[in-house]
């Protein structure tokens, strides 16, 4: 009898395993962790600026969030899930004073791995 490598259970995780995990380690800044656990390697990414691909894609976008909102929290307001799509409403405030009100994240997951989002938010600058 052969056991179930550890890709196969991640493969066989529900849409909602797979959001609460992606959440849980976008908390911590695990960013790694989180691409090779929860994002397909053919991953694509819809911004208001343009189409991302891929791990690399993941990384350049979570690499520009930092840049505009250092030392970011997120509070999540509210996750859908219904069958292969998830909804994310959600907000933070940066440690220069920059915060983000309307954050929307939605996600296409299949085969225990997020597929397709697509990601908008306005930052709004430090008060002076």
């Amino acid at each position: 009898m052969s056991t179930p490598s550890p890709r196969a259970d991640l493969d066989a995780r529900t849409p909602e395993q797979v959001l609460d995990e992606h959440l849980r380690l976008s908390r911590t800044g695990t960013l790694d962790e989180d691409l090779v656990r929860n994002f397909s390697p053919d991953l694509v990414v819809l911004t208001g600026d343009g189409v991302h691909r891929g791990h690399a894609g993941m990384r350049d976008l979570a690499a520009r969030l930092r840049r505009e909102l250092p030392g970011m929290e997120f509070t999540y307001k509210a996750t859908v899930v219904s069958g292969h799509m998830a909804f994310l409403e959600w907000s933070t405030t940066a440690r220069n004073g920059a915060r983000v009100d309307d954050g929307t994240d939605s996600y296409w997951i299949e085969g225990g791995r997020i597929v397709a989002q697509t990601i908008h938010y306005t930052v709004i600058p430090p008060q002076s």
